[in-house]
């Protein structure tokens, strides 16, 4: 597997490299409820630190942002209790699933490939995705599966075993939603593809110029939407008529921007009915679904089934104050026997959670912060520290610790409950937030700040929500909490 010269330049590598980190999570600051509304053109009001008010493309770096870092997180797979769920085109016909690479007969040098990245078995999506993506005649896939659980290798090997190497034409062609995200499935290709040099890559991304009117002789082309459908319609660098393999990653992250779904669609629209269609997707919510129904015609499915988090596991108590100080003094009683375990504090802005960090760590406590104003591979480094042990608390935001998971943690503090932007209780979030300490069997441990009658009535909506009792903690008695953490 080779990139020629002029596929990446090496000073584009370095520049491609140092922008890794530039993707950021955006966060709202804090405002007073109090804040004047914003006006709008057509006299209508909304609340200046609405959600809503947040510009697509934003939501688009959240989401390109976030899933760029559980890229970088991840050394190897997620060891996942998600059952797979799988919906033939034809439920007529056999269901194939492997428990070997061998079982897939790959050439021998994918193979070699495969198993110098460490694989040493397929995960639950390979087992039941490959055997679909390699059969004779192809078959279309929409699958849903979250960072870690192989997807990119799973789709990777596909395009390198669909390739004919003789053929020096674009015959494989991958579309991620942002230059970051296309240069790590790059960087999967070039891996696996190691012991099979005559497999070319070419990156059609921004900054790589092309001489008009050249044919690209690459067999695997990856980019973003827009630098791909150039170099199909304006350029001319590539036959979409001659494409066996398409796929499209991140899906729910490329339709956060209007124009990446409409030219995702227009490439589509392009390839010869027989191009085989590969998209997946870490969510499906109705938008997701629509856009893939629109990319992959008569498709297989395959959709992982949401583990359920129960609380049955988890002591949740909580402790009442008058003030965010007196909070924060609470924490301190507590810190000396949380610490034993790991725990994370979140907070519900950054101003909060930068605050709340500075303070402990004047008091002398060694704590991470997990900041929206941090880049990407900052971010990473933070979480690999905590993950390692060697810090053992962590302070962040709801924002910029979604989809992170830390195995060990076994203890949750919420210093702010977690609300909606009308100011309701967000029972999922709460969820999640305490459902990362009760797993795998363990017991769990969620403690609650309450500063305000707000804060009271939230708890108490969240109890009738799940309808669990949240037990008063008494900070000077902590021997319940030392044996739950220990």
């Amino acid at each position: 597997m080779a990139t020629d010269s002029w596929a990446l330049a090496v000073d584009e590598q370095e520049a491609a490299a140092e922008s890794l980190g530039t993707l950021q999570i955006k966060e709202k600051d804090d405002k007073p409820k109090t804040e004047k509304p914003t006006v709008e053109a057509n006299g209508t009001t909304k609340p200046e630190d609405s959600d809503s008010d947040k510009p697509e493309d934003e939501d688009k770096e959240d989401r390109a942002a976030q899933s760029l870092l559980n890229k970088l997180i991840r050394s190897n797979l997620v060891n996942t209790t998600n059952q797979v769920e799988v919906l033939q085109r034809d439920p007529n016909s056999p269901l194939y699933s492997v428990k070997s690479f061998e079982e897939l007969r790959l050439k021998p040098q994918l193979l070699q490939g495969v198993y110098a990245m460490g694989f040493n078995r397929p995960s639950k999506i390979q087992e039941n995705a490959l055997p679909m993506m390699l059969a004779e005649p192809p078959q279309n896939l929409i699958a849903q599966s979250q960072s870690g659980t192989g997807k990119t290798a799973a789709f990777v090997l596909a395009m390198l075993s669909h390739v004919d190497p003789a053929n020096k034409w674009p015959q494989c062609l991958c579309v991620s939603p942002t230059y970051e995200l296309a240069l790590q499935t790059g960087k999967v290709i070039e891996q696996m593809g190691q012991f099979y040099p005559e497999v070319k890559l070419a990156y059609a991304i921004r900054g790589n110029k092309l001489e008009r009117g050249m044919k690209i002789q690459e067999q695997i082309v990856i980019g973003t939407p827009g630098t791909v459908l150039d170099w199909c319609v304006k350029l001319k660098f590539i036959d979409p008529k001659k494409i066996k393999v398409f796929v499209l990653d991140e899906a729910d992250v490329m339709i956060a921007t209007q124009g990446h779904q409409d030219q995702s669609i227009r490439i589509q629209r392009m390839l010869p009915k027989d191009c085989q269609m590969l998209l997946f997707s870490a969510t499906f919510e109705d938008s997701v679904w629509k856009f893939a129904q629109r990319i992959v015609p008569d498709p297989n499915i395959i959709k992982l089934k949401r583990e359920e988090e129960t609380l049955d596991t988890i002591k949740q108590y909580y402790v009442l104050c008058n003030s965010k100080e007196e909070k924060f003094q609470a924490l301190c009683n507590i810190y000396g026997a949380i610490t034993i375990a790991q725990a994370m504090i979140f907070c519900h802005t950054r101003k909060t959670a930068g605050w709340l960090a500075g303070e402990l760590s004047r008091e002398g406590h060694q704590v991470a912060l997990l900041s929206g104003e941090m880049m990407v591979e900052q971010r990473a480094a933070v979480i690999e520290r905590f993950r390692e042990g060697k810090e053992k608390v962590l302070v962040t935001t709801n924002v910029c610790a979604r989809g992170i998971d830390v195995e060990q943690v076994s203890v949750v503090i919420n210093f702010d409950l977690p609300v909606d932007k009308d100011g309701n209780p967000d029972n999922e979030t709460y969820l999640h937030r305490i459902g990362r300490t009760g797993r795998f069997g363990k017991r769990g441990l969620a403690i609650n700040m309450i500063d305000s009658k707000f804060s009271m009535n939230i708890l108490n909506r969240i109890q009738e929500h799940f309808n669990k009792k949240i037990e008063k903690l008494d900070t000077d008695d902590l021997d319940e909490i030392e044996k739950i953490a220990n």
